[in-house]
């Protein structure tokens, strides 16, 4: 018998979608749980690779696989769970993982780190201070596609993690290798100094890119070539110390976990888990529904809503980070006039997308920072439809009624994630109608998930692109506003739009060390207002990060990247 369809599913689409379901269905069967300490979870994808300094790391899906596998020093305790079922972190308390204990030394600026004794990763390895000197010596050597742990390391100002690192003469070279600032003290104490007072310290180690490594897995797979194993945690495996260790690991398929019995608290409830790509929404629902899956993500909010009415589903979420925005480059002509990124800013049919994108359950985006973070400020109103201003703006660019923009049809092909087709075609299809109307040639352009997370991340070349999947994981508005706007040579890391402004720069470098907060938020305030003038991003929409899960589990949380731990689920 084949499950029970959505509603709302036309006639012609219900026949089609039945035997689609079927096949999915006995495509599933082979992966499905074989006992009720197992779990499916059906997503739009699958982890591209686990490799924090690489292109991967702008992949949700593989952001998932990283925190599952791999244990931070630190995380946050948990603050409560909400209406919906769902626990939320507190922010402003921390709780050791693989750090039993801390302590602060002011006047040196040292961090002193008690490790865990007896704490064994998937190859048995057992935790020591050298895991930590590797992991952050790997970070500094800033050796992969995107130096994602030499950011945060930068981030929290810890010393001698400057952009003197990068290049390849002898002094950039020299500046790569870890001296005193993470020292071993003994096998099971490490003490990591800042150069300067830093809020965001303990905050950045809570974020997966500097999650600790197994140092002795790592080094079995290093080749001359490749001495930080890389390609080993691109393609094949991990050496960490998480909940979970890979049973199998199938690209674009397929992504299966097993519980580390040695975890340090405690074997895992659920013993499996298997995260299966169903690039289509509506059968990620279907499946779900049918009772094989117990847990789906990245569906539409129209089929959330269709899913809180069936039986054996729950779903519920957070209104946390999650945002929509439009990307334009301004390495690419001629996104670096002003008049034109104004323009397209009023071309935008923002009621529309809410309307029929989100179906009224996302809110316009008054800024550039999530507006739940500390720091954030509402810079400006949010841009609002106005075509007849977006005319005029384009003809003061230059392009009246867009003649001469054909020059730039290349930069004009609007970019999304092809896997997300199901969610973001409806929004692309409308910008691309709102923007015609206002004279922009715009052609749409669906890529890999994969292509699009190393054009964005690693090669900063996309012209024009629909983002919703970044979000700044530090919960900080100055975090956000290093990470995406800071040049590059002052330390910022995903500007991806190749933006730069003295002002910002500027500022973010006195705000960073500012200890009182009235102070380094009226900074922030003014960065995000520069930010907003100069179109930096074009903020859409904000919406809630939801999940649906089956009635059988609980344990559901939310967290800054949007990840589920699979540890914290219970079988019922």
């Amino acid at each position: 018998m084949s499950p029970k369809l959505p509603e709302e599913t036309s006639s012609m689409s219900r026949k089609f979608l039945t035997v689609l379901a079927s096949t999915t269905l006995a495509g599933l069967a082979l992966a499905a749980p074989a006992s009720a300490a197992d779990v499916l979870f059906l997503a739009e994808d699958v982890p591209a690779g686990l490799n924090y300094d690489g292109p991967a790391a702008a992949i949700p899906t593989s952001q998932t696989g990283m925190v599952n596998v791999m244990e931070p020093l630190v995380y946050y305790a948990t603050k409560e769970v909400n209406s919906e079922g769902v626990s939320i972190p507190d922010f402003g308390k921390f709780e050791g993982r693989l750090a039993e204990s801390w302590t602060f030394d002011k006047a040196t600026l040292t961090w002193t780190f008690k490790l865990r004794a007896g704490v064994k990763g998937c190859g048995g390895a057992t935790l020591t201070a050298d895991d930590v000197l590797y992991t952050f010596a790997r970070a500094k050597s800033v050796s992969g596609a995107a130096p994602i742990g030499w950011f945060l390391s930068n981030v929290g100002s810890i010393a001698n993690f400057t952009p003197a690192v990068f290049g390849d003469k002898e002094e950039n070279k020299k500046a790569k290798v870890l001296g005193d600032e993470v020292t071993k003290v003994d096998d099971l104490t490490v003490k990591i100094r800042q150069a300067e007072p830093n809020a965001l310290f303990l905050p950045v180690l809570t974020i997966f890119g500097l999650m600790i490594f197994d140092k002795e897995t790592m080094e079995k797979h290093a080749t001359k070539e490749d001495p930080w194993s890389h390609n080993f945690v691109n393609n094949e495996g991990m050496g960490s110390f998480g909940a979970y260790c890979i049973e199998r690991w199938t690209k674009d398929n397929e992504f299966a976990l097993t519980a580390n019995p040695d975890y340090y608290r405690g074997k895992p409830a659920i013993d499996r888990v298997v995260m299966k790509k169903v690039p289509q929404s509506s059968n990620r629902v279907v499946v779900l529904q049918s009772g094989q899956a117990q847990l789906a993500q990245s569906l539409t909010p129209k089929e959330y809503d269709s899913l809180r009415k069936a039986p054996g589903v729950k779903v519920g979420g957070h209104s946390g980070n999650q945002n929509l925005f439009v990307h334009m480059n301004f390495k690419s002509k001629p996104f670096d006039n002003i008049k034109v990124r104004q323009a397209i800013a009023y071309a935008i049919p923002y009621d529309a997308i809410i309307a029929n994108g989100y179906f009224g359950q996302a809110s316009a985006w008054a800024g550039v920072v999530p507006s739940t973070y500390p720091g954030y400020s509402a810079a400006a109103e949010p841009y609002k439809t106005d075509i007849a201003k977006a005319k005029a703006l384009l003809a003061e660019a230059g392009f009246p009624d867009g003649k001469g923009l054909e020059a730039f049809a290349d930069s004009f092909a609007l970019s999304y994630v092809a896997e997300k087709e199901t969610t973001v075609g409806p929004i692309v299809n409308a910008i691309q109608s709102s923007l015609r109307e206002a004279g922009f040639p715009v052609t749409l352009n669906p890529m890999p998930q994969t292509q699009y997370g190393d054009r964005q991340l690693v090669k900063k070349d996309l012209p024009f692109a629909i983002n919703e999947q970044e979000k700044p994981i530090g919960v900080d508005a100055g975090y956000a506003t290093q990470l995406f706007f800071v040049s590059g040579d002052k330390g910022g890391l995903n500007n991806m739009i190749n933006y730069s402004n003295p002002m910002v720069d500027d500022t973010w470098a006195k705000a960073r060390v500012e200890p009182d907060n009235a102070k380094r938020d009226a900074m922030l305030a003014s960065i995000q207002k520069q930010l907003m003038s100069d179109v930096a991003w074009l903020p859409v929409v904000e919406y809630k990060t939801q999940f649906a899960w089956s009635d059988k589990i609980s344990g559901i949380g939310w967290h800054p990247d949007n990840s589920i731990r699979f540890f914290d689920l219970k079988g019922k």
